[in-house]
């Protein structure tokens, strides 16, 4: 499971490597990013998991985002992986944007024409988390955080989540928060899981709140008031509970593009370096 240097360039006060790996979860070859600051050695550093959206690859937070400069100011790895796997052809799997290549969706498909590759879930969570990128990187498994964008906005939500013990904090940008009502991810849940919304639920945040009964986490999320994907995306599910609050910021004008995530990535860095360094 060694995990291969493709390429390493200085930034800030760190580096930004990528990596390539084969993965036994995807059964395929994966990869994903990591920037690791300057720190001393034998230093453990918290960490924070990044997941991109639909039609993305490891590169483009890595390259749009501007997220350096932030992680290098807090001392924080950020691991930022792919959103599906690649490198084999599945009938269907490039037919269109928002489903296949490209659109994992962070879940565990059990329909068997997928169920053998598509497991994005337990790549993150496991394999990543737990063997791969701790290969790489000094990880201080015990301050870890999660946050991702649009499709990984909710995977960063659900899998948050779902593994408060692996990820301490929790934020996102533009997610889908109830998939189970909206066309990308009735599209994605039914191609991944079956037709049986039960099995659904679990990849849902907004119903995953309703009885999320883990330690207190405070997420914040920021949503563009001028997003073209608002209907896809329904902010307002997101609902405070006993054990989670929410912190949903609706910022005037912006909308769902890289542009919209630069401008607050600098927020999203001091919420979870708040937490992880507590």
């Amino acid at each position: 499971m060694a995990a291969t240097l493709v390429s390493k360039n200085q930034s800030f006060q760190g580096k930004q490597y990528v990596y390539k790996h084969a993965s036994p979860t995807t059964q395929c070859g994966m990869t994903f990013g990591v920037y690791i600051p300057d720190h001393e050695p034998d230093e453990k550093l918290p960490t924070l998991f990044y997941l991109s959206g639909l039609t993305c690859t490891h590169a483009n937070f890595m390259e749009k985002s501007g997220f350096q400069q932030y992680a290098s100011k807090h001392k924080i790895i950020v691991v930022h992986p792919d959103t599906s796997p690649r490198g084999f052809d599945i009938e269907g799997d490039s037919d269109s944007w928002d489903f296949g290549k490209g659109a994992g969706f962070y879940v565990n498909a059990t329909v068997e024409k997928w169920a053998k590759n598509y497991r994005m879930y337990d790549y993150i969570v496991k394999e990543l988390l737990e063997e791969v990128a701790p290969s790489v990187a000094p990880i201080d498994l015990g301050r870890v955080g999660i946050f991702g964008h649009s499709m990984g906005g909710h995977g960063a939500l659900t899998i948050g989540l779902r593994n408060p013990g692996k990820f301490k904090s929790i934020s996102a940008f533009a997610p889908i928060c109830n998939p189970i009502t909206v066309p990308w991810g009735q599209k994605a849940l039914t191609g991944y899981l079956g037709p049986d919304q039960t099995t659904w639920q679990p990849y849902d945040a907004s119903e995953i709140l309703k009885t999320y009964q883990g330690p207190r986490r405070e997420i914040l999320v920021d949503q563009g008031a001028s997003d073209n994907f608002l209907e896809q995306l329904k902010p307002e599910t997101l609902k405070p509970t006993e054990h989670a609050g929410v912190v949903l910021r609706i910022q005037p004008e912006f909308d769902h593009s890289y542009y919209f995530i630069a401008s607050f990535m600098g927020d999203h860095f001091e919420h979870h370096a708040r937490i992880l360094k507590a």
